[in-house]
């Protein structure tokens, strides 16, 4: 046990250093980012940090806490995770907070909860969980039901908000464990090109999203208008050239830069530390993914492994969505930068993932692998199942060759 604890020790500690890391950054940059405003909307520059910071201490209790909770125990509350999650996304859409034509999130007193964060987890969990007992979907009709069937349900509640970057990000996840699981890249393709399609036909059907990916094409050709915020972004980051203009000394933050706090923080960053700062900060997500997937390569349980993939994918992935969108490499779609952003769902459950991911870390190789058979079969006999987590199957035994039974 204390040489598999071991043999996790530099995973785990860098999954600490860079979460924190990020952490205590975040919490910098958002007052920074919001201090101004605060102090004209609320009389205290301070706002906006004292409330980050609260959601900081109970996501880190929270991490604290899963990461002592073996992750196996996890596995049967899959389904009822999945359940409350699904629940939650309704609910929003009917009583929930409608911000800015969004109906994101339910208002829960000190902290306004966003159901679609939880639904990440939930359904990172839930995959997991399902692939672990049973075989890679090898066809698109297997991947369909139920994965398929799961997946494009929660998107379409995530949509409706709407939401297309957390929908995005939740797809990005999913392959990630169905990679890991031993989905072909064929069958994954194939799908991949029905969602390319609904998601152009989501981007169609609503105005707002075809403007902004017309100004993703050319931001310049309506710079006041439908580009506003993507060039305004390209000035932030043009503005602090190698070193930035100074910590707290962003002009473009200042009733320039929409959402300057939550989906643009990453050009704040690039404005005021410069080219420096902002490749630090990518760099520290380049680390967590590969400390996350070291991980999950590294895990001998079939569902931590599964459940380490989906996790480091959803912050991997966010923070690459977010950072596409931001350089202008990909169309705004309003996700936030993972622990930088301003946020208290988003920071709580990504908090609450790295300690699930802290505890699959530690006890990486406490679990035994376990085989799960294959469900195809050639010339009437099962084929031998490979065993999950880097085991392999038995070697088929040599003609001729008999075991002999104990005698007695």
């Amino acid at each position: 046990m204390k040489a598999a604890r071991a043999r996790g020790h530099l995973e785990f500690h860098l999954l600490v250093l860079v979460t924190l890391a990020l952490v205590a950054f975040g919490l910098v940059m958002v007052y920074s980012a919001s201090s101004g405003r605060a102090a004209v909307a609320n009389g205290d520059p301070a706002y906006y940090l004292k409330r980050q910071g609260l959601y900081a201490l109970i996501g880190l209790v929270a991490l604290a806490v899963l990461s002592r909770v073996r992750f196996p125990a996890l596995r049967p509350l899959a389904a009822p995770f999945l359940v409350t999650a699904f629940g939650l996304l309704v609910a929003v859409l009917v009583v929930g907070t409608s911000v800015n034509g969004a109906r994101r999130w339910l208002p829960l007193g000190v902290i306004d909860f966003q159901p679609s964060e939880l639904a990440k987890l939930a359904l990172a969990v839930w995959l997991a969980a399902f692939l672990a007992r049973r075989p890679a979907p090898q066809t698109l009709g297997e991947l369909f039901r139920p994965i398929g069937l799961v997946v494009l349900a929660a998107c379409a509640l995530i949509v409706v908000e709407p939401d297309l970057g957390t929908a995005i990000a939740l797809v990005l996840m999913a392959c990630a464990v169905l990679v890991v699981a031993g989905t072909p890249v064929r069958v994954l393709a194939g799908a991949a090109s029905v969602l390319v399609a609904l998601g152009l036909a989501a981007i169609w059907l609503e105005p707002y999203r075809r403007e902004r990916l017309f100004s993703f094409m050319d931001p310049w050709a309506d710079p006041e208008g439908a580009g506003f915020q993507t060039v305004q972004a390209m000035i932030a980051l043009g503005s602090g050239g190698l070193f930035g203009v100074g910590l707290g000394e962003s002009v473009q933050k200042i009733n320039y830069l929409p959402e300057a706090t939550t989906d643009m923080i990453f050009a704040v960053v690039g404005e005021e530390l410069g080219l420096v700062g902002a490749a630090a900060v990518v760099g520290a997500f380049a680390v967590f993914g590969w400390a996350g997937f070291s991980v999950a390569l590294k895990c001998r349980d079939p569902f931590g492994k599964l459940l380490a993939t989906g996790i480091t994918a959803l912050v991997a992935g966010q923070a690459l969505v977010n950072l596409a969108a931001v350089l202008g490499l990909a169309p705004l779609t309003g996700i936030p930068l993972p622990f930088v952003s301003y946020g208290g769902t988003s920071l709580i459950v990504g908090l609450a993932a790295v300690g699930i991911l802290l505890n699959i870390a530690v006890n990486h190789a406490a679990v035994e692998p376990v085989r799960v058979p294959d469900r195809r079969r050639r010339n009437g006999r099962a084929r031998p199942a490979r065993a999950r987590g880097g085991g392999r199957a038995a070697p088929a035994r040599r003609a001729g060759h008999v075991r002999r039974r104990p005698a007695g």
